[in-house]
């Protein structure tokens, strides 16, 4: 048996640097996961999908921009199953970094099955069949979370995916009806549209990336319409049928139910906390509605010595927020100076073609809010080095207070635009307003400068417009 100060349960991006964190402030850790370090995120999530999505973005250039380039090929062949060897590189070779953090910090690593016995105990499980228990004044629960399933279809990992098996086949489908219009379904849209495939975007509600500003999904809807992707809101999946060759999928929405046929079906529907087979409920932690691990700003529960961060408290289901989650965490633990996070203000990317990314308040939220909005936008058709991308569609928006000029939140939809928010955000943070940001000289040409023109335009003085 080992004790610890500290005791970290999943060891994706919230977890692992929980642990690094307490290690670094003194404290005696060990870490356990079920299947690898680094979690989804860097295994099968957000680190080989970007790899993938550099993969997209080139054979899109080479499949539709050769003319305006200047360049043309006779028989252009796109290897997929490179695409996926490379993505799956990208991430060993992280992994391997968690790994070494893990020894440079001195933190113990359990691999196995961790369930609570105890307020301060928790057993783990080897896949070899033995077990192991260890004692914690501190418990961090950092399990994630996993795909959702649609209530009477039954994923096969063949022909009816989620998000894991599709990451990791080296097939590229040659068709494929994608359920769910959020981060997961429009990224892979771009990828498997990218190199080709034919591809049926199915959201139930009416909008794509619906938790996003309006306009933003408006402007998205458009430019995936104009590069090949149907694009199906308010409509629901009723029904899902396999054949040898095909899959037939039965959809209802305002203009009544069709069939439509693909070889492959990705489910993408959201995500579920993994709070079963822990031994919460044993030891007292509580949970909501959605099976949500509940915390308070500290990442507390309603147990003391036990604490939750990431996914698992479904906050925002997003890697870089469950990171400084863990931080916080670790941080409160110890008790040294930290922050309180205020989730509305984290940012938001996602990783498709157009790029989107935001942070704060949409429009329509700020008005119900009760300030009295002031909306500002910049065009990328502007942007000199947009232009000289050939890739300049969308614009940024920016949402501030007309009385007291706060920044209360930006949407922008265009090129790179995942790399923009730190500005904004960190002016949000520091209560800095455009003013500030307009005055800041940015880099030319760079796609920064829209930040700039866009401030310029909520100061009243647009200069390239």
């Amino acid at each position: 048996m080992a004790n610890y100060d500290v005791l970290v349960i999943g060891a994706g991006p919230a977890g692992y640097v929980a642990a690094i964190r307490a290690a670094q402030l003194g404290q005696k850790v060990g870490i356990v996961d079920k299947e690898f370090l680094g979690g989804v995120c860097l295994n099968v999530g957000c680190i080989p999908s970007k790899a993938l999505l550099k993969n997209a973005e080139v054979a899109h250039t080479l499949r539709t921009k050769g003319e305006e380039f200047g360049f043309s090929f006779k028989d252009l062949k796109l290897d997929y199953a490179a695409a996926v060897k490379r993505s799956r590189k990208v991430s060993d070779r992280l992994v391997k970094g968690v790994e070494f953090l893990m020894k440079k910090n001195k933190i113990d690593v359990h691999m196995g099955l961790a369930k609570l016995t105890a307020k301060d105990t928790v057993s783990v499980s080897t896949k070899k069949g033995g077990t192991t228990e260890h004692k914690a004044k501190n418990i961090i629960i950092a399990t994630g979370a996993s795909a959702m399933s649609v209530p009477g279809v039954e994923p096969d990992n063949e022909q009816v995916l989620t998000y894991w098996p599709a990451i990791l086949q080296e097939k590229l489908p040659k068709s494929v009806i994608i359920v769910g219009g959020g981060a997961v379904g429009l990224e892979f849209a771009t990828v498997w549209n990218s190199y080709g495939c034919e591809v049926t975007l199915v959201e139930m509600l009416d909008r794509i990336a619906p938790l996003e500003d309006e306009e933003v999904s408006k402007e998205l809807a458009k430019a995936m319409t104009k590069d090949g992707i149907a694009v199906k809101t308010g409509t629901k999946l009723e029904k899902v049928e396999k054949t040898k060759s095909k899959v037939k999928v039965t959809v209802s929405g305002k203009d009544g139910s069709e069939t439509l046929e693909s070889e492959q079906v990705l489910l993408a529907i959201g995500f579920r906390p993994n709070t079963k087979d822990l031994g919460l409920e044993q030891v007292g932690v509580k949970l909501g509605q959605r099976g949500e691990i509940l915390i308070d700003d500290r990442m507390s529960t309603n147990v003391p010595g036990i604490w939750a961060i990431g996914d698992v408290t479904a906050k925002l289901m997003l890697a870089h927020v469950g990171s400084a989650m863990g931080i916080v965490c670790a941080e409160n633990i110890a008790g040294v100076e930290t922050i309180r996070l205020d989730y509305r203000m984290m940012p938001r990317a996602t990783y498709c073609h157009p790029q989107v990314a935001s942070f704060g308040l949409t429009e329509t939220q700020a008005k119900e809010a009760g300030h009295e909005v002031k909306v500002s936008r910049f065009n990328f058709q502007a942007n000199g080095k947009a232009l000289g991308l050939a890739d300049y569609a969308g614009w940024v928006k920016l949402i501030t207070d007309a009385r007291y000029g706060e920044i209360l939140g930006a949407h922008m939809i265009g090129p790179e635009v995942t790399e923009l928010l730190p500005e904004l955000t960190i002016a949000q943070m520091a209560e800095l307003t455009a003013a500030e940001i307009s005055r800041n000289v940015h880099a030319h040409p760079s796609l920064t400068e829209v930040l700039m023109e866009v401030a310029h335009v909520a100061e009243g003085h647009a200069i390239h417009m």
